[in-house]
């Protein structure tokens, strides 16, 4: 006996897509949409041609916004001799929740990955080196992940801004030990991280 039901198995192959859901959990998903009432499901339908309609890259970081310019670029207090790096706008999001960040942003929309084809050209580097020239940006602070993409989009960043712009300040996040965490569970490469981005006291 086959359970094949066409509409249900398109469902779940384009649920199982997005990030962070298996098959298992698309499926779930699958079939809490078909017991959801149709006005309920009306509205999530519209909430994402909503979505693609309205939110659009801000033309200046890239982050994104529903208006002409984004939240951060659009507020006169944020420090414009600031300006953070990350990779993509969920980035923005996770660092203004610390509220500790008063600068602005520069969103590249990627890292580069030589063996995916994702070089310079790919990302947004042109308009970050022309807002670091014409901005008057002091300092320019790298918060991207710990892994190699990011390790190797750091230290190209660091090396074709200061190559550039030769007074320019380049930072970067510090990564190593979390707050409140266990030297027995710390992987090798997070400890050494951690070493090298010691502190005075």
């Amino acid at each position: 006996m086959s359970f094949k039901i066409d509409a249900l198995d398109r469902l779940v192959e384009h649920l199982s897509r997005l990030p962070g859901l298996g098959e298992k959990t698309a499926q779930r998903l699958a079939f809490h949409i078909l017991k959801t009432k149709d006005e309920a499901i009306s509205q999530l339908s519209q909430a994402l041609v909503d979505v693609k309609a309205q939110v659009h890259d801000c033309p200046v970081c890239f982050n994104y916004t529903d208006r002409e310019l984004c939240a951060v670029c659009d507020d006169a207090n944020r420090d414009g001799h600031l300006l953070c790096v990350v990779e993509d706008a969920g980035d923005i999001l996770r660092i203004e929740a610390a509220m500790s960040f008063k600068g602005r942003y520069h969103v590249l929309q990627g890292v580069l990955s030589p063996l995916d084809g994702v070089g310079p050209d790919q990302i947004r580097l042109v308009e970050l080196l022309n807002r670091v020239e014409n901005e008057g940006v002091r300092e320019v602070v790298l918060a991207l992940d710990a892994d190699l993409e990011g390790d190797a989009t750091s230290l190209y960043l660091t090396k074709t801004l200061k190559g550039r712009v030769g007074d320019i300040k380049v930072t970067r996040i510090a990564h190593g030990v979390p707050i409140g965490g266990n030297l027995e569970y710390v992987d090798h490469r997070t400890l050494s991280r951690a070493l090298e981005n010691r502190v005075e006291l």
